[in-house]
Formats: structure tokens, C-alpha cells, sequence
């Protein structure tokens, strides 16, 4: 076991509305989770790995619910792995992500809060997420992510570019990291996977799950 896992983490404000929550879920959450995530993986939308500008595929697998992301739209259909219609988002998403907010910028901004996708994406041992914005949306509601499995380096950064100032994150399985307000715009990614970090307790047993939930703007 890594000793490091014995010490307390902190909640911590990364940047003005970024707000990182070690341990929020708790193991039988992050069980009922991976359960979760294997059943939606079953379809009608399979996960895939979408192909970004220069036709390059990204080193993630993705499985979208309520909207299908597209580089760089959304869809209720998977126009770019078979067409089929994408399956509703969950309640339990919808319950968890206004739970997220509330947690991490209080009630009052958690009623208004109304989630309408989540991305769940697969990171093997190599994979990685290059410096984006997610802006494809048509509000600025916040962005909440969970981390499931292995360990991550998440890098967030400014508003402006993809270069410094940035601070990196370890963001272990459990891990919620909710954006919004003056960072809701900010540039972030995934620098590495620590594999062999999930704890299989959890139903884990590779790489790490990031689940991340939107409210899109769209009708």
C-alpha cells in the first residue's frame, strides 16, 4: 500500500472555482459506480476512442450519455461510432453531480444546476488527455469530475492558453474536481496514469474512470 494514502488530503481551492474534494465517495459509491459504468458500456453506444483534428484517434475510450460528444458538438446520436441513439442520462448521475456542486459552491448554486450528459472516460496505463477547454457547451454551468481506479496527474491551467501559469493534481479514485465561474473555462488535461494504484476493494481492476457531467445548454 502506498503510505502516502494514510495521510489526510485536504480540500482545496486549485483556482478561483476550481475546487478539488479528496475521498468524496465513499467505497461502496465507487462500487455501485464501476457497476454502473459496466452496464452503460453495454450499449446502445459502445465506448469508443473519437477522432480528433488530423484524424488522430485519442488515446482515451468514451461513452456519452444523454448528449453524444463529437469533436467538437453534441448529438443524441453517435453519428461517429454507428448512429444508434445515445441512452438517457441517469438519475443517479443527475443526483450525484447537483450533490458535487452543492458540495463544492454551495446549495444555492446546486438548484440551479441541471446536468444533461456525462462523458465516461477510460484511461489504460498509457493513456493521456492533452491540454482542452470544454467549450462546446451552451452555458457556463460547471464541469464535475469523478476519478474511479488508477491514480491520475491532472493538470489544470488559466483561461488564456495551454501553457503556465498551471498546478498539477494528483486525483485519486474517489476524487471530485468541480469547475465553474472564473474557471470554468480553463484549460486542463491528464499528463499521466499511476497504474497499479486502484484499490480493488472498489470493483476496480485497470486503469482509471473519469466521469464527467455537463450541463449542455441544448434542448
Amino acid at each position: 500500500m502506498n503510505p502516502g494514502r494514510l495521510l489526510p488530503r485536504e480540500r482545496a481551492e486549485v483556482a478561483h472555482g476550481a475546487i478539488h474534494v479528496p475521498d468524496w465517495l465513499d467505497l461502496e459509491r465507487q462500487r455501485q459506480l464501476f457497476e454502473a459504468c459496466a452496464e452503460w458500456a453495454r450499449g446502445p453506444v459502445a465506448p469508443h476512442s473519437p477522432l480528433i483534428r488530423g484524424g488522430k484517434p485519442m488515446s482515451v475510450q468514451l461513452l456519452c450519455l444523454g448528449w453524444h460528444w463529437l469533436p467538437y458538438r453534441y448529438s443524441r446520436t453517435a453519428d461517429d461510432n454507428g448512429g444508434a441513439a445515445v441512452s438517457a442520462m441517469p438519475d443517479m448521475l443527475v443526483d450525484l453531480a447537483r450533490a458535487a456542486v452543492a458540495e463544492a459552491h454551495g446549495p444555492e448554486r446546486a438548484e440551479a444546476y441541471m446536468p444533461d450528459t456525462a462523458l465516461i472516460n477510460w484511461y489504460d496505463a498509457t493513456a493521456k488527455m492533452g491540454m482542452h477547454q470544454d467549450r462546446d457547451e451552451r452555458c457556463d454551468a460547471p464541469v464535475v469530475s469523478l476519478s474511479l481506479g488508477d491514480s491520475c496527474i491532472f493538470r489544470f491551467g488559466n483561461t488564456e492558453h495551454r501553457n503556465r501559469p498551471y498546478t498539477d493534481v494528483e486525483l485519486r479514485s474517489g476524487d471530485l474536481f468541480v469547475f465553474g465561474g472564473p474557471s470554468r473555462f480553463a484549460y486542463h488535461g491528464v499528463t499521466k496514469i499511476l497504474p497499479g494504484t486502484g484499490d480493488p476493494a472498489t470493483g476496480w481492476t485497470s486503469g482509471r474512470l473519469n466521469l464527467t457531467m455537463r450541463q449542455t445548454g441544448l434542448t
